[in-house]
């Protein structure tokens, strides 16, 4: 799950880190000049709340020195469609924003985030002196420049471990034990509401040696929601994708990814070879979608339904290995959803190649022969029905 950065910046101030001052969820131009006004500094940055980043090189953070020009760039930014790498080509739209108090007197900028590190099963600082938009650009050319710490889940951030990343950064030194306390601040708030990611980029040093995070990402554990009732209500529905709720609702593991032959597999790891293979053969995936290990006929249909929604599938690769999942369930899934979308409930609008292997695999080749259903094709294997499907969308195009 992820959060707005006014959010985010709530979280860390109340686990000590040094945040600036600001007023998020604004959703008017008028309320946007209210919060310059309580603040009262010379400058005052204004913010495009949406749940990407790059937002700066979009325009959707302005840098103001004159108050009377927080009207205007409120009225801009509210309702403005920004479009960074991490939102796609259809971008995102603006609904809130973030006006705090700016920092005229910055030294240097930094980076810093805490993440978790699959290969060592432990939660991993890294930081580097270059921080600002151009992180990515570090990380993929000048990798050596980024540094890392192990946490030891047992003993925790170790201050030695704070003391030799800002070092390694090359903070100031007048600036050392500030920037130790907030990572350390910054690895509670990590632990202690079971974060994914805790980012600050940039953190900065100002000329009077001071560190404060300008900017922070936090993204949490969906499965320790639970625990976080305060995060949870912090959900913000309308940046995330409507299928990917709508599945989340119906049980269903779905992202968008935005091709047009859509997927539905049973299993993460064949859900992932099989968009792989979808995009070998040549076609675009427009979805993951794991329908998980107990797929009633019902949960078929409602996935069909997810996929065919709005148009974006022009054909759909049904890729089923039957272990605790039965081929037969699946199969008549499939005849249910053709009842259900269409209005003779022989028929899906789209083509639908199905490779059936596994528990009951004839029952269900059966069921789909013997059914009524038009435009539905069955496939030898995995490759073969990967390179069917794709056949036919382009073919349709």
């Amino acid at each position: 799950m992820n959060i707005h950065e006014y959010q985010s910046k709530d979280i860390l101030r109340s686990f000590g880190v040094n945040v600036p001052k600001g007023k998020g969820g604004i959703t008017s131009a008028a309320d946007a000049v209210a919060a310059a006004k309580e603040l009262g500094t010379p400058v005052v940055v204004v913010k495009a709340q949406i749940h990407a980043g790059g937002r700066g090189k979009a325009g959707g953070v302005k840098v103001l020195k004159d108050i009377n020009q927080v009207e205007g760039v409120a009225n801009e930014l509210l309702g403005k469609v920004l479009v960074t790498k991490q939102t796609g080509p259809d971008g995102k739209k603006v609904n809130r924003l973030l006006v705090e108090a700016g920092c005229p007197n910055i030294k240097h900028e930094y980076y810093l985030s805490f993440v978790i590190d699959r290969q060592t099963a432990r939660v991993v600082m890294m930081g580097s002196e270059e921080g600002g938009m151009d992180i990515e650009t570090v990380a993929a050319n000048t990798p050596e420049k980024i540094f890392k710490e192990f946490i030891d889940p047992v003993v925790g951030l170790a201050p030695f471990q704070a003391s030799r990343m800002a070092y390694n950064m090359n903070f100031p030194a007048a600036s050392i034990r500030k920037v130790t306390t907030l990572m350390t601040c910054l690895y509670n708030a990590f632990i202690g509401k079971d974060c994914s990611l805790a980012e600050i980029n940039p953190l900065v040093v100002t000329e009077d040696d001071d560190v404060i995070a300008l900017d922070a990402k936090l993204n949490f554990d969906d499965s320790a929601l639970f625990r976080h009732k305060d995060v949870e209500e912090m959900r913000d529905e309308t940046e995330e994708d409507p299928k990917e709720r709508w599945a989340a609702k119906a049980d269903l593991n779905y992202v968008n990814l935005g091709g047009d032959v859509a997927c539905m597999v049973n299993g993460a790891g064949l859900a992932m070879a099989t968009v792989d293979i979808l995009k070998h053969c040549g076609g675009e995936p427009a979805n993951f979608l794991d329908v998980g290990g107990d797929s009633s006929p019902e949960k078929i249909a409602e996935a069909f339904k997810i996929m065919l929604d709005g148009g974006q599938a022009k054909g759909i690769f049904v890729n089923i290995f039957g272990g605790i999942n039965r081929c037969d369930a699946v199969a008549q899934g499939i005849v249910e959803a053709a009842k259900i979308i269409s209005e003779d409930g022989k028929s899906i609008p789209v083509p639908v190649v199905v490779r059936l292997e596994g528990t009951n695999v004839k029952e269900g080749k059966q069921i789909l022969k013997d059914s009524p259903i038009k435009n539905v094709f069955p496939a030898e294997n995995m490759q073969k029905g990967a390179q069917d499907i794709v056949d036919r969308v382009n073919a349709a195009k």
